[in-house]
């Protein structure tokens, strides 16, 4: 560690040196190669220090609807519109499926419901199946959408290189990062989230920005 650290001095009085347009370049690049690597680590769910992530929690099982449902949606709305679903799954305060009106999945409110519809006897459960959704998302990788290069922001000046965050992500990834609490969903209790470090340079990361710089310079 400490013949590392000595050539990581040596580097930073090295890189001083150069002119700020030339260091602006090369610290621009650092920055890229440190998103990308970044992006990947965070998609194979690792630590910088290599170890996992700590595994989702495990949530309720939903429960499925064994009846087709109408409804007017939003409770409150000047013109709720209709929703017709005839497969369907309830995971706490949602009502989950095939949203037949608008041709795809979607998730509602119970309490937001306006208004409960009948449903004609020929519409009820015919040919609609068991409603499952593509992969559960408690299998699902996390952070899928936080680990991209439109959240995960890389810049640099003529004195640093910097990769962060940006926007409401940054709140979402400081959470994890610092293992804060928050609530999972506006109506949900408060819970503390394990650390996940979304941020962190790992050792073959240090190694490749010193190279990157020698062989800038030579």
């Amino acid at each position: 560690m400490a013949d590392l650290e000595e050539l990581e001095r040596i580097a930073g009085a090295m890189l001083r040196k150069l002119e700020a347009g030339d260091r602006r370049q090369l610290l621009r690049k650092i920055a890229r190669d440190l998103q990308r690597s970044q992006v990947g680590r965070v998609g194979r769910q690792e630590q910088p220090d290599g170890s996992r992530f700590p595994p989702r929690k495990e949530g309720q099982a939903p429960v499925p609807g064994g009846y087709a449902v109408k409804f007017l949606y939003p409770k409150g709305a000047a013109e709720p519109r209709l929703v017709f679903m005839k497969s369907w799954v309830r995971e706490g305060p949602l009502l989950t499926g095939y949203d037949i009106e608008a041709g795809g999945i979607r998730s509602f409110f119970w309490d937001k419901v306006d208004k409960w519809l009948p449903v004609e006897r020929d519409d009820q459960n015919k040919g609609a199946g068991k409603f499952r959704r593509k992969g559960k998302i408690r299998r699902q990788a996390m952070f899928r959408k936080l680990g991209r290069n439109r959240f995960l922001r890389a810049g640099a000046t003529d004195r640093e290189a910097w990769i962060g965050f940006s926007g409401a992500a940054a709140r979402v990834a400081r959470i994890h990062q610092e293992g804060r609490r928050d609530r999972p969903s506006l109506r949900s209790r408060e819970i503390r989230y394990p650390k996940r470090e979304l941020l962190g340079i790992t050792s073959a990361e240090r190694a490749f920005v010193l190279d990157s710089l020698l062989d800038h310079i030579a």
